[in-house]
């Protein structure tokens, strides 16, 4: 379709760059099914965030009468619980009943103005419906159940499995805290403790097993924990020689790597360490509070990032095109609000290509650079809307060796690391420098 582009940063104004406006849903990856007249509702509770200068540039031209309105009416479609002055909302009476069959679902968020214009509607990811916590150990068969390293969790604490007891680690200001309100997703790390004792910490790939050393860093602040032993939790007992997968749900403990007797606690709404003695009857278990006792489970974090520019769009944002690789393939054939600078003459309604400019649409200047120049990649709606991605692409400069140097380096005698070396050092000689251009790139991209 005419009319639409494939941008980078290099041609937005400083109002476009900050009128962003983000959405991000955080939820659990499964959820305990409530049976008969009981209601396990979803733990931790899903949440949404709004930030983004674009939310104020928007209150701005809206009548006064509506402002707060607007604000409010953001998240109350979602959730049953509000806190305004925060952007921020959670849902904490979401449960799914026995009568419903299905084995997974998504959530669904809507977002209307105080006016009762709709903002758009934006989905979670899938969602696995489980019966209860397995307690088995988990096998391959079980994949989906069991916590990988470097995925994404949160951690829960409840005080005699009362729900209204229940705290939450969160990250308050750059400091660990236990929070009845919020949660905060943590990515879990499994750490080569053999070799991260020569200095520094060396990351490990696969599933963490109890016994495995880990560490937890806040997924947007970056502030992490100090590396800890994950322990199974049974009857308030932590139990040391157990090496089975770490599973959704389950009771932990984590034990400070360099302070063995020392395990993460809370004491009110603070994070503490707690000085666990060994048990008596059983030298493999230790002893611990109710405040050292853990729930983990793996969580989602999705985030939607727009920006209306400098047009007044009316209309909502979705659906929303979301790049997952390369290639293209279209969850549903409702993708014609979108349309790229250029189309393959051979595209099919689930397959496309764009033209990547020549660096020289963003600065004459930049040809001559020696340097490699990444730009964000972004989706643009043919009225203009503009859809961020985490994509970027990457200008690499293409080093053009002059006829002298390389007669002189195939005259060369000598091994293969040698030659190499020499290659190099004409490469950095060199002052012939163009930009290699990529013509075309592919897209993977699904409508949500």
């Amino acid at each position: 379709m005419p009319g639409g582009n494939f941008l980078g940063a290099g041609r937005e104004s400083k109002r476009e760059a900050h009128a962003d406006q983000s959405i991000t849903i955080l939820h659990a990856k499964v959820a305990q099914k409530s049976y008969g007249s009981e209601k396990r509702f979803f733990c931790p509770p899903p949440c949404v965030y709004i930030s983004g200068h674009g939310w104020r540039v928007m209150m701005s031209n809206i009548q006064p009468e509506f402002c707060q309105k607007a604000i409010f009416h953001f998240l109350i479609f979602f959730i049953l619980s509000l806190f305004v002055q925060q952007l921020f909302a959670c849902a904490k009476s979401l449960f799914i009943s026995d009568q419903d069959k299905r084995k997974h679902f998504c959530l669904l968020l809507r977002l209307f103005l105080g006016n009762q214009q709709e903002v758009g509607s934006f989905q979670s990811r899938m969602i696995k419906v489980i019966s209860k916590p397995s307690q088995k150990r988990q096998s391959m068969k079980n994949a989906d159940l069991c916590i990988s390293s470097c995925s994404k969790v949160a951690l829960f604490n409840r005080l005699r499995s009362q729900t209204v007891s229940t705290r939450y680690l969160s990250v308050d200001s750059g400091a660990f805290i236990a929070s009845a309100r919020q949660w905060t997703a943590f990515t879990i790390t499994m750490v080569d403790d053999q070799r991260s004792d020569q200095g520094g910490l060396v990351l490990s790939e696969g599933f963490i097993c109890y016994g495995s050393v880990v560490q937890l860093v806040c997924t947007e602040s970056g502030v992490a924990l100090p590396p800890m032993v994950i322990r199974k939790v049974n009857k308030q007992h932590a139990i040391l020689d157990v090496d089975e997968p770490v599973s959704q749900l389950h009771k932990c403990a984590f034990q400070f790597r360099d302070n063995p007797n020392a395990y993460l606690c809370l004491s009110n709404d603070t994070i503490i360490q707690y000085q666990a003695p060994s048990s008596i009857r059983d030298s493999s278990k230790v002893v611990l509070n109710d405040g050292s006792c853990w729930t983990i489970i793996g969580v989602e974090v999705v985030e939607f990032t727009f920006n209306r520019g400098l047009a007044s769009i009316q209309t909502p944002v979705s659906p929303f095109p979301v790049i997952t690789g390369l290639g293209v393939s279209l969850s549903r054939n409702d993708f014609s609000p979108l349309c790229f600078f250029h189309y393959s003459p051979f595209r099919s309604p689930k397959s496309m290509l764009c033209v990547i400019p020549d660096v020289s649409v963003y600065s004459d200047s930049w040809r001559c650079l020696r340097r490699i120049i990444t730009l964000p990649l972004s989706l643009v709606r043919s009225d203009g809307l503009i859809y961020r991605t985490s994509y970027s692409f990457t200008y690499s400069p293409e080093l053009h060796l002059p006829p002298s140097a390389r007669g002189a380096t195939a005259g060369r005698e000598g091994g293969a690391d040698r030659g190499q070396e020499d290659e190099e050092d004409i490469l950095i000689q060199s002052s012939q420098t163009n930009f290699l251009n990529v013509g075309l790139v592919s897209l993977v991209v699904k409508v949500i």
